[in-house]
């Protein structure tokens, strides 16, 4: 009578660790989900920078190439000047010389972005509208930070991988109930330092 009772008491004590696995099962799954949707979204946004980086670069440099030209004209021009005083170039001479002077203003907008520098060098404009200017420097920072994030992140899931092998393993074990509490304790230990990378990488990416 005393062994049935006490095997009833087993069963019932391993039914309610089964079902307690079952229900950290399906939380934890949903939480990787997540995870995973958010690490994703990461992702894409870290391909936009690193796209956008290697665009304003190519800006960037095109600038200078241009600049280095009137560098150029501006030293032919000052050597037949020199050569011919007679010649009417300090027009062109000025003209140049302020061109120059812009390529700098916008190389230097295109590098460190608007809102770094002053408003009174601002010189390139976007669409239209001054001020928007995203630098390289920028990009640059926001892709490595985000490259980062993700690489947080991407702990997260191998641990909420094994929790749920660890809880799939308790469900299949039966009537040992000393056994699948301790599996369920790895379970949620598993868990939380997934958890723990999860919002480490999501905070880190803010």
């Amino acid at each position: 009578m005393e062994k049935s009772l006490e095997t009833v008491k087993v069963s019932k004590e391993s039914e309610r660790l089964e079902s307690i696995s079952g229900v950290l099962i399906a939380i934890i799954a949903a939480i990787m989900g997540i995870s995973g949707l958010y690490n994703s979204n990461l992702d894409e946004e870290m391909t936009h920078a690193r796209n956008q980086h290697n665009n304003y670069f190519g800006w960037y440099q095109s600038k200078g190439v241009k600049q280095s030209l009137k560098e150029s004209e501006l030293s032919t021009l000052e050597a037949l000047l020199m050569g011919n005083p007679s010649l009417k170039l300090e027009d062109l001479i000025s003209k140049t010389k302020k061109e120059i002077a812009r390529y700098k203003l916008e190389k230097n907008e295109i590098f460190k972005g608007s809102k770094n520098i002053p408003k009174t060098e601002w010189a390139q404009d976007l669409y239209g509208k001054m001020g928007l200017i995203i630098g390289v420097q920028e990009w640059e920072e926001k892709a490595e930070k985000l490259q980062k994030a993700t690489n947080i992140m991407d702990i997260g899931p191998v641990f909420y991988q094994i929790a749920l092998v660890l809880g799939a393993v308790c469900v299949v074990i039966y009537d040992n109930p000393k056994l699948q509490k301790a599996f369920v304790i790895f379970m949620c230990l598993c868990a939380i330092i997934g958890l723990y990378f999860s919002i480490k990488g999501y905070f880190y990416s803010l």
